[in-house]
């Protein structure tokens, strides 16, 4: 259960990530025995540039690509099953090549990602897994034609250009990674993004009853991170109110800062989740915010879009 919540963060996790750079399918299924590709991304055919602080994300997504992301070491037998997912794809591309009578270009073959936390020398020998030169340490290439790439999250280096991937890493690495997301400016977009699933992760980690001790851990480190946020965006609502409540009364604008604030948290989480505010979603707030916090939050982390609508329609 435990290692199927991290699965399920590292699969949104990705999917947030790349959705702004092209079209994401997640999971994505594919021909033969039923098997899904835990992400599948295609790049827009006019593409948002990559800010360079994700220059390796750049790297990973110049051709279609399948992420498959592990919270424990990728077994052998994990990562061939990985393997024969890419090459059923790749099947599966070239039937609809073969019935439209076109040729794939080489271009449009995706390329196989496999983030592990760790991976022995032996497993990495084993595959024939070599790094290139013009890739950092940690990526590991397996030959040519299977266009696949095992990397080894522990031994990436630590600057901002790989802190989005050691996010999903394991361990110490995780928890350096939190805190050097935490002394990002409180408006970086990727930071206000990543911390949402991340609270969203430790809330289905709570309610898991099997926690390992590094979840127990992670659930301890985020706890005051997330605590801290909900207390600046009461903080930001107080202000605002208090500037009305020159005019209303300074009770008037306390009370006036606190819902404020309470609107910006639940804002704040409906544009993380699901993009910008349209009518639907707008349509929502106010039943939502005459919950408490306790009561709004987890419902926020963890319905769908339809079901909020559908529950606070």
């Amino acid at each position: 259960m435990t290692r199927f919540i991290h699965d399920q963060f590292a699969k949104d996790y990705l999917e947030q990530l790349l959705t702004p750079y092209g079209e994401v399918q997640a999971p994505k299924r594919v021909a033969g025995e039923v098997r899904q590709i835990d992400v599948y991304f295609i790049r827009t055919s006019q593409p948002t540039t990559i800010p360079e602080t994700f220059r390796l994300l750049s790297q990973f997504t110049t051709t279609p690509a399948l992420f498959e992301p592990f919270r424990n070491a990728a077994s052998v037998t994990e990562i061939c099953d990985c393997l024969l997912k890419l090459l059923e794809l790749r099947s599966d591309l070239q039937r609809q090549a073969n019935r439209n009578n076109t040729r794939i270009v080489e271009s449009d073959i995706p390329k196989l990602w496999i983030l592990t936390p760790t991976a022995s020398v032996a497993l990495l020998s084993g595959f024939g897994a070599t790094t290139k030169v013009d890739y950092l340490p940690g990526v590991y290439f397996l030959a040519q034609h299977l266009r696949t790439a095992i990397v080894a999250i522990h031994q990436l280096p630590i600057i901002p250009e790989t802190l989005w991937l050691r996010i999903i890493g394991r361990g110490n690495v995780q928890k350096r990674a939190i805190d050097e997301l935490e002394a990002l400016n409180p408006d970086n977009p990727f930071r206000l993004a990543a911390l949402e699933l991340l609270y969203n992760l430790r809330q289905n980690l709570q309610l898991n009853q099997n926690q390992d001790a590094d979840d127990r851990e992670l659930v301890m480190r985020l706890a005051p991170l997330y605590q801290q946020d909900r207390e600046q965006a009461f903080k930001e609502g107080e202000q605002q109110g208090l500037q009305t409540g020159i005019q209303t009364g300074i009770q008037t604008g306390i009370q006036t800062g606190i819902q404020q604030g309470e609107r910006l948290v639940v804002e704040n989480l409906l544009k993380v989740r699901f993009g910008e505010l349209d009518d639907e979603l707008q349509a929502i707030i106010v039943p939502l915010l005459a919950l408490s916090p306790e009561e709004f939050t987890p419902l926020l982390l963890q319905l769908s879009r339809e079901e909020l609508i559908a529950r606070f329609r």
